[in-house]
């Protein structure tokens, strides 16, 4: 049975963006400020820092679109006293229209002194999620004539993932999959399944010292998702004197951003990106923003290597 949508307001919109998003996938979402969060996707990067470090990233998506996707992730993670071994918590709530997911996963790493220079870190991560839809909040012009229409609450599953990360002092890279369990959700109306597709993520960066006073930082994500379109992020960062950062970044035919962010204090970093939207939803809200706040222990008679630019 089709569900019928109007289109003529922006609380229709909505819907049938979340009805795509149900009838594809449920994927996580991506943020411009990747280079930040990188537990957050993959576990090998977990006690990476040689320190104690948590974030916190807020994303609010297309603004000026009622029920338009909303992220918050925090995420925390330290080397224990034996340093090769890392443990981390990652936090994450996503909203979009009547849909919210909010899960939990505990993140493990072991690393591998590969080179005298080179580190490998291996990561697993396990956890849960709690998913909930109320298509109270939606509008539809014939309602209770579709099976869409029965809400989910508090459906539980659960999630494992893992991920390697390769870093020096000048660059990193990683592979991981956040998570190889494929939940269903309306598993009993064959109409309207909705299936959580493996998610494949590459990351990697460089830092190049231009001068003592300015550093140049590219980067780059890419994720891959059977049937839906390959995604390809790359950014490029300038740190100057070690405290203020200035770049842009574009996503592959989605959209382009700019990016700022100042350290401050001691440990403590915030940064903030904007979007425009390239895409035909440009003509319906005005762009995303996305805020990150970070804050690393500083550590004492040892020297902080470039992974904390990561």
């Amino acid at each position: 049975m089709k569900l019928h949508i109007s289109l003529k307001t922006i609380n229709c919109l909505v819907v049938a963006l979340v009805l795509a998003m149900s009838s594809y996938a449920q994927q996580n979402p991506q943020y411009t400020q990747y280079m930040y969060n990188t537990m957050s996707i993959n576990p090998g990067y977990t006690g990476s820092m040689g320190t104690l470090d948590a974030v916190l990233t807020y994303r609010d998506q297309w603004v000026g679109i009622d029920g338009a996707p909303v992220s918050q992730n925090f995420g925390i993670h330290s080397p224990l006293s034996n340093e090769k071994i890392g443990l981390g918590l990652n936090l994450q709530n996503d909203e979009i229209g009547p849909a919210q997911e909010m899960y939990a996963d505990a993140n493990f790493s072991y690393t591998l002194q590969v080179s005298s220079t080179l580190k490998l870190g291996l990561g697993l991560k396990a956890g849960a999620k709690i998913f909930n839809v109320d298509f109270s909040k939606g509008t539809f012009e014939n309602p209770g004539g579709d099976p869409l229409n029965q809400n989910i609450d508090n459906k539980l599953t659960t999630a494992l993932g893992a991920g390697a990360y390769l870093y020096s002092e000048k660059w990193y890279l990683g592979l991981s999959v956040p998570d190889f369990i494929s939940n269903k959700y309306y598993d009993d109306i064959e109409e309207s399944v909705a299936e959580e597709e493996i998610q494949y993520y590459l990351i990697g960066g460089y830092v190049f010292e231009l001068s003592p006073s300015l550093k140049f930082k590219p980067a780059f994500l890419a994720k891959y998702v059977q049937n839906t379109p390959f995604v390809v992020d790359v950014s490029a960062n300038f740190l100057i004197m070690d405290q203020f950062s200035l770049g842009a970044s574009y996503r592959y035919e989605d959209s382009v951003s700019g990016l700022a962010g100042v350290n401050f204090m001691k440990g403590f970093f915030v940064g903030y990106s904007y979007d425009y939207t390239l895409t035909d939803l440009s003509d319906y809200n005005s762009g995303s923003h996305e805020i990150v706040l970070r804050y690393t222990i500083p550590q004492k008679n040892k020297k902080v290597n470039s992974p904390r630019y990561f």
